[in-house]
């Protein structure tokens, strides 16, 4: 049975004393500083993933309790998939949203102007999973298995080849049926494939609360790659750079505040996508999962958002040794990050 008809009152409740709070902080701040609030907002378009999530949480966080108003920005979010972000980041149709790491490398080798400005995922959160009875414990149980992914693109793509060849396979030692409907978890626990893959933040955390036996290959401990982050297109940077520094800075305080309290996040998250409230178990183990990923090693020693260029240089070599990604020889690190967000 649904909570959210009693639970929404407390949450707003909850969430309007945190604003008043934090609207007040920022008061003081500010008169300290002795800086203004804009009077009028600068509007910036977010884009996030392919549907509303609880791994969207920091995003609804800073919105409800007032961060990036107080930071003089009137935020509007909307859901893309990672192939079309990336063009409408570069046409600056959106202002910044979250992208994979994987995908700024091709899309900047082929000239298309983006920069990866700030880390969520420390912790790649690209897997492989199956069912336990398959036995599949290791890269090297994969070849000769049947494995679903989406499409032949992305980050699942990418990962997929770079955990395959850590064990010196190719896609061609594998059965790959593809799902673009995004089914291959359903595919997995059916039957119909050995494998699939995933996010450590979505299909194992839901088998496993069905009772499934869950194994994963977590492709960032054998292949490392930059986690997905907040991009930005190089001519709104340079035309909203401090509102998108501001933004940024908002989202990492959202995500601090979460990582120290997840039910913060989750009520933020009932709020904003008021369905996902039926189901609080669920969605409260996808929070924590996600939470596990943000915080990486690098992020744990150097703070959230900070961008880990040694594992941008690893990702630049695993895929310029994949078949099917033309990443030209002089492209370098630079290219691809700014410090411009202020992480």
């Amino acid at each position: 049975m649904s909570n959210a008809p009693s639970s929404i009152p407390r949450l707003l409740s909850t969430l309007t004393l945190t604003a008043s709070l934090a609207v007040s902080a920022a008061g003081a701040a500010v008169a300290q500083d002795d800086g203004e609030i804009p009077a009028e907002p600068i509007s910036l378009t977010v884009g996030l993933g392919y549907i509303p999530s609880v791994q969207f949480a920091q995003f609804y966080l800073a919105d409800a309790v007032g961060y990036y108003e107080e930071a003089g920005l009137d935020v509007t979010f909307e859901n893309k998939i990672d192939p079309e972000l990336i063009t409408l980041l570069a046409r600056g149709a959106v202002d910044i949203g979250m992208a994979d790491g994987t995908s700024v490398i091709p899309a900047v080798s082929a000239g298309i102007p983006v920069r990866y400005g700030a880390t969520i995922y420390g912790r790649d959160p690209n897997v492989v999973f199956s069912l336990g009875e398959t036995g599949i414990e290791e890269p090297e149980d994969l070849a000769g298995a049947r494995i679903g992914i989406p499409g032949r693109y992305g980050s699942s793509w990418v990962a997929l080849q770079a955990l395959l060849a850590s064990a010196g396979l190719s896609p061609d030692d594998a059965e790959i049926t593809t799902y673009p409907d995004f089914g291959q978890a359903v595919a997995v626990e059916a039957g119909q494939v050995d494998a699939a893959t995933g996010f450590a933040t979505n299909e194992p955390v839901q088998l496993d609360l069905r009772g499934q036996d869950v194994n994963v290959l977590r492709v960032a401990d054998v292949a490392p790659l930059p986690g997905p982050g907040l991009v930005v297109g190089v001519e709104t940077l340079e035309n909203k750079g401090e509102a998108l520094a501001a933004f940024t800075a908002a989202t990492i305080r959202a995500m601090e505040e979460i990582a120290a309290d997840p039910q913060v996040g989750l009520d933020a998250t009932f709020l904003r996508v008021p369905e996902l409230a039926g189901d609080p178990e669920t969605q409260l183990a996808i929070l924590e999962a996600t939470i596990d990923s943000w915080i990486g090693e690098y992020a744990a020693e150097h703070g959230m958002g900070a961008v880990d260029r040694a594992a941008w240089e690893s990702g630049l070599e695993i895929m310029r040794s994949l078949p099917d990604f033309t990443v030209a020889d002089e492209l370098t690190v630079e290219d691809l990050v700014t410090d411009a967000l202020g992480v």
